[in-house]
């Protein structure tokens, strides 16, 4: 007797078959393709930070600068904007779109260590950074140590060091 192993998710694979198999056919006729590509788009985002910023990286491919627009409200930062369809000529008969449109929108909470004073973006080859200033009192700092027979050591602190001294 042959041993079979267990699959809990071959049911769910087959299921995402069947409805890949369902949409790549033909488009139902009250359908047109502009209609079938305006779907849920949202840019993929990196969000990342170093010593002294929080930075966003979003993709925008085949975006100009005013199709978008960036905002920081209440510790929100949103960005949100419209990959248009564009369609080239009447006669153009395309055999498969798979870039999306469509209107966008994607926010982020930002934690309170950065502020918006001093953010910059910068748009270029279809790629938006925004770079965030951590504030202040919470950038790493280093506090002698003295006494003793030996010289002074040097430590690393994070968040609010100052208290930490007394």
């Amino acid at each position: 007797m042959n041993i079979v192993r267990y699959d809990p998710f071959r049911e769910l694979r087959n299921l995402q078959d069947e409805m890949t198999r369902l949409f790549t056919g033909v488009a139902p006729s009250g359908l047109n393709r502009e209609e079938m590509t305006h779907g849920a788009w949202n840019p993929n985002v990196d969000i990342y930070e170093d010593k002294e910023n929080l930075v966003l990286e979003a993709e925008l491919p085949g975006m100009n600068r005013e199709d978008f627009e960036l905002s920081i409200e209440n510790n929100v930062i949103t960005l949100k904007g419209d990959r248009k369809w564009e369609k080239k000529t009447e006669g153009d008969n395309y055999h498969r779109v798979e870039r999306s449109y469509g209107s966008f929108t994607r926010s982020f909470t930002l934690p309170q260590s950065v502020t918006a004073e001093g953010a910059q973006a910068d748009y270029s080859n279809g790629v938006l950074r925004v770079t965030l200033p951590k504030r202040e009192e919470t950038k790493a700092r280093k506090i002698e140590i003295t006494g003793g027979d030996a010289a002074p050591k040097k430590i690393e602190t994070h968040n609010k060091a100052e208290s930490a001294k007394g």
